[in-house]
C-alpha cells in the first residue's frame, strides 16, 4: 500500500517554515505537461520549471530542468560514475512513495524525505519561474534562486 500522499497545504506550510519566498498559484485547470503549465499562467514553456525523479541504483536523485528541455541521463551517469543504463527514470508509484507527490505535480522541494537535488544551470538564468505546486491544478511562482537555496542543489549541465 503507498503511504498517503502530501498536498498543497503541506508544500504551503513547508515553504512558510523555510522562509521561502514564492507564491501558491491555484488554477482553473490541470497543468500535467510543461505546454499546459505555461498556458494556464501566460508564460513561455522556458519558465516552467520541471522536477524529474531518477533512480541511480535504487538511489533517488531529482533533476531539475527548464520547459521542454531534455534532461540527459549521460550528465548523471557521469556525475555518479556509473553507465547510463544504471540512471533510470523512476516509476510513478516511486515517485509518490519518495517524495509524496505525483508525477506532474511534484515540486522540487518540500518532499516526504530528503532528495540528492541537481540543477541544470540555465534554470538560474530565470527570475521568475513556475514549479510543480503539489497537485495538478497548482503551480508555484518562485525567484530559482530559492530553490537552489533550500534544496542544496548541485548546478551543472544536465541538458541532451
Amino acid at each position: 500500500m503507498l503511504p498517503a500522499k502530501l498536498d498543497v497545504g503541506e508544500l504551503q506550510s513547508y515553504m512558510q517554515d523555510l522562509s521561502i519566498r514564492g507564491e501558491i498559484l491555484k488554477l482553473d485547470v490541470p497543468t500535467p505537461t510543461v505546454e499546459t503549465a505555461a498556458q494556464a499562467v501566460h508564460a513561455r514553456p522556458e519558465q516552467i520549471i520541471k522536477s524529474i525523479l531518477f533512480l541511480v541504483d535504487d538511489q533517488p536523485v531529482l533533476a531539475i530542468a527548464c520547459g521542454l528541455s531534455n534532461i540527459g541521463r549521460r550528465a548523471i551517469a557521469d556525475l555518479y560514475g556509473v553507465g547510463k543504463k544504471r540512471v533510470k527514470l523512476a516509476p510513478p508509484d516511486k515517485v509518490v512513495e519518495i517524495s509524496g507527490y505525483e508525477v506532474g505535480a511534484m515540486p522540487p522541494f518540500g518532499h516526504r524525505h530528503p532528495i540528492i537535488t541537481l540543477m541544470d544551470r540555465k534554470v538560474l538564468d530565470l527570475h521568475e519561474a513556475y514549479a510543480g505546486g503539489g497537485a495538478e491544478d497548482t503551480l508555484v511562482r518562485l525567484d530559482p534562486h530559492e530553490i537552489l537555496r533550500v534544496s542544496g542543489a548541485k548546478v551543472l549541465d544536465l541538458l541532451e
